[in-house]
């Protein structure tokens, strides 16, 4: 098969690792080829914090999604998250040379260069500079610039910023693990990209993905994204409360959690009890079912309100912000029965749970279309849009020496490549700058 064609996701989570390998079909939907999935050990709340543990658990997840397709793999795209990750509102504008030419996408990447080098506090670095809307000459609401006439180029950006060292570390473990970085993706933005419709972009939709370790936030509205947060609390906290409350063991209550669980504790009733066995000997533990669901509750509150407290502060309230197709939930919480009804008696917005399985194939299995595998497939799905953007370039190549017109493909070939986008720029430095720490 034609490596070329195939991309891996890497999706490093606070409770598990979970490796993808894809290729896309003729129908633009993706064909899994192989997965891999490793309990995380170090990382806890989204960033890495045992070097050695996670390149362990990184490989334990590759080799098993190498064993299960039979294919090798050489880099991959990695999800990044975190409690150091925050975002910020930028406006910025160039003005141009010489307005009688119409706007090209050279002018938009000068701009966006431009929003990389803000000054970010010590130790911090922009992951991802995202356009909102532009202004031409102070026309304003312009979703597409590119081809229109005008002097100065304004801009609305959301940009991402995470820790330096947070990122190296991930890095770092990437590539001890035999891998090379393909790009580096904000997870809540490759969980979007899996989830939810194109109609929901342009309503106004908040996507929830509530991990382990932490809870990532994204809101679109008009296509656009407009908001991202990482809320450092996940799944684990409501095991740790039911550890604490139920005084048992961890996986005593994750399997509690899992199976019995609900986040509504109105429905179960007084007597229904299950009993767990006790640690070496001693009696069995009973716990009645209302009790757990009531833990879980205090814990799920507590998250959907942060979280809510964020789609507040970017304007939901508002007319014009509104989010008319509501709230969507993925990850491996959205699992937690009523956690649906739940969110939309705080939030008082429509809710769905959201299954990665629209972008797959038909023939992948069941499994996969679990929420807790959204983030892995969007990162998939980024890895095999560059990949595409890749082979069309050098498909030009190719195609110069049977064409007459070689001058003007030439200058495509070569402004494709100029295009490289600031974030594969960094990941090749970054790649340098690994080579000579070594």
């Amino acid at each position: 098969m034609d490596t070329q064609t195939i991309s891996v996701g890497l999706d490093i989570g606070t409770t598990k690792i979970v490796a993808m390998i894809g290729r896309e079909n003729e129908y633009g939907k993706i064909e899994l080829l192989g997965l891999g999935k490793a309990k995380s050990l170090g990382v806890h709340r989204g960033v890495v914090n045992n070097i050695t543990q996670t390149i362990q658990s990184i490989q334990q997840a590759v080799d098993a999604a190498v064993a299960n397709s039979g294919l090798e793999i050489k880099d991959a795209v990695v999800g990044i998250a975190g409690q150091h990750i925050r975002s910020l509102q930028h406006s910025d504008y160039i003005t141009r040379p010489n307005s009688e030419e119409v706007i090209s996408e050279e002018d938009i990447e000068k701009l966006n260069n431009q929003v990389y080098k803000l000054v970010m506090l010590p130790g911090e670095e922009i992951i991802h500079v995202l356009p909102q809307e532009f202004k031409v000459d102070g026309q304003a609401e312009i979703k597409e610039p590119i081809g229109m006439y005008g002097g100065r180029l304004e801009a609305n950006f959301h940009v991402v910023v995470g820790q330096v060292s947070s990122i190296r570390n991930i890095g770092r473990c990437i590539k001890s693990a035999g891998l090379d970085l393909a790009g580096i993706t904000l997870e809540p933005l490759a969980s979007a990209d899996a989830v939810l419709s194109t109609e929901e972009k342009e309503a106004g939709v908040a996507l929830i993905d509530i991990g382990g370790g932490t809870t990532d936030l994204a809101i679109f509205k008009d296509g656009i994204i407009r908001h991202t947060a990482v809320i450092p609390f996940g799944g684990n906290v409501i095991t740790e409360d039911i550890k604490e409350g139920c005084s048992i063991i961890e996986k005593q209550a994750e399997l509690l959690k899992v199976k019995f669980g609900s986040a509504w504790p109105g429905e179960n009733k007084e007597n229904e009890i299950v009993s767990i066995p006790g640690l070496r000997g001693r009696d069995p533990k009973e716990i009645t079912l209302k009790n757990l669901s009531k833990i879980i509750h205090a814990r799920v509150v507590e998250i959907i309100e942060q979280v809510f407290v964020e789609i507040k502060n970017y304007g939901h309230e508002e007319a014009k912000k509104k989010l008319i197709a509501g709230i969507v939930l993925t990850g491996g919480g959205a699992q937690l029965k009523h956690i649906k009804q739940l969110v939309e008696y705080i939030t008082g917005m429509d809710t769905r749970i959201g299954y990665p399985n629209e972008n797959i194939a038909g023939d992948s299995t069941e499994s996969l279309s679990s929420p807790m595998y959204a983030t892995a497939v969007g990162l998939l799905m980024k890895g095999l849009r560059e990949k595409k953007k890749e082979l069309s370039v050098q498909e030009k190549k190719v195609s110069l020496n049977e064409e007459e017109n070689t001058e003007q493909i030439v200058e495509e070939v070569l402004e494709q490549q100029k295009k490289k986008s600031f974030l594969e720029k960094w990941a090749d430095k970054f790649r340098e700058f690994l080579d000579n720490a070594e």
